[in-house]
C-alpha cells in the first residue's frame, strides 16, 4: 500500500468514526427528547384527568345541593296534601252524619237553628220551611217552642216541603224578603273555615298563628 493510499484509508476511518459518534449523539438526544415529551404528555394527561375529575365532583356536589334543597319543599308539599286529605275526610264524615241526622239531638237542633235565624231578622211573622221527611220527628208544638226560644212576640208558621233537602230549616219573613238558609249542610259550609282552623290547631297540623288556609 502506498503512502497516499494509507493516508486516504486513515482519513476515511476518521470520517466514519466521526459520523458514527455524531449519529450516536443524535440518537441519544432523540431518545432524551422522546422521554421528555412522554413525561410532559403524561403530566398533561394527569392534569386534564384531574381537572375533569374535579369538575365532575363539583357538578355532583352542585346536583346534590339542588336535590337536598328540594327535599324540604317536597316534604312540605306531601305533608300539606296529607293534611288537606285528612281535613276533607273530617268534612265528609261530618256532612254524612248531618245528612243521616246521627250523633246529635236533631229536633233540638231544628229549634235552635230556627230561633237563631228569627232572632236576627226583622218583623213578627215568619215561615219555617222544613223537610217533609222530618214531619213526624218535629211534632205538633214546634212553632210554639220556636216562639218561646226567640223571646219576643212572633208568629211562626211551619211548612213541610218535599224539596227541602239535607235536613235543617229555611226561615223566611212573611213576604220572603228576608231568607235565612239554616239547612244543616249549608250551616256546615259556613262554619267549616273556622272549624277546619280549630281542628288543624288542635291536632297540631299547623301552629296557632298560621292561617289554616296556608296548608292547602
Amino acid at each position: 500500500m502506498t503512502a497516499n493510499e494509507s493516508s486516504t484509508e486513515i482519513l476515511r476511518g476518521e470520517i466514519l468514526a466521526d459520523a458514527q459518534k455524531k449519529g450516536e449523539d443524535i440518537v441519544i438526544r432523540a431518545r432524551r427528547d422522546a422521554e421528555t415529551l412522554l413525561i410532559n404528555a403524561n403530566a398533561e394527561a394527569d392534569q386534564i384527568r384531574q381537572e375533569k375529575l374535579d369538575h365532575a365532583r363539583e357538578e355532583a356536589a352542585h346536583k346534590r345541593e339542588l336535590i337536598l334543597a328540594t327535599v324540604p319543599l317536597e316534604t312540605g308539599r306531601m305533608r300539606s296534601a296529607r293534611i288537606e286529605m285528612l281535613l276533607n275526610s273530617v268534612f265528609t264524615e261530618a256532612n254524612r252524619q248531618l245528612l243521616e241526622r246521627k250523633g246529635f239531638e236533631y229536633r233540638d237542633t231544628i229549634l235552635a237553628l230556627a230561633s237563631q235565624a228569627i232572632t236576627q231578622m226583622a218583623g213578627n211573622a215568619f215561615v219555617a220551611r222544613i223537610s217533609e221527611v222530618d214531619h213526624d220527628i218535629m211534632g205538633a208544638n214546634l212553632a210554639d217552642e220556636i216562639t218561646v226560644r226567640v223571646g219576643r212576640n212572633v208568629n211562626v208558621t211551619i211548612l213541610y216541603e218535599p224539596d227541602i233537602k239535607g235536613g235543617g230549616v229555611i226561615v223566611e219573613d212573611a213576604d220572603a224578603r228576608q231568607v235565612w238558609d239554616n239547612r244543616l249542610t249549608k250551616k256546615l259550609e259556613r262554619l267549616w273555615p273556622e272549624l277546619r282552623r280549630q281542628i288543624a290547631e288542635q291536632v297540631n297540623f299547623v301552629p296557632a298563628h298560621i292561617n289554616v288556609g296556608e296548608v292547602k
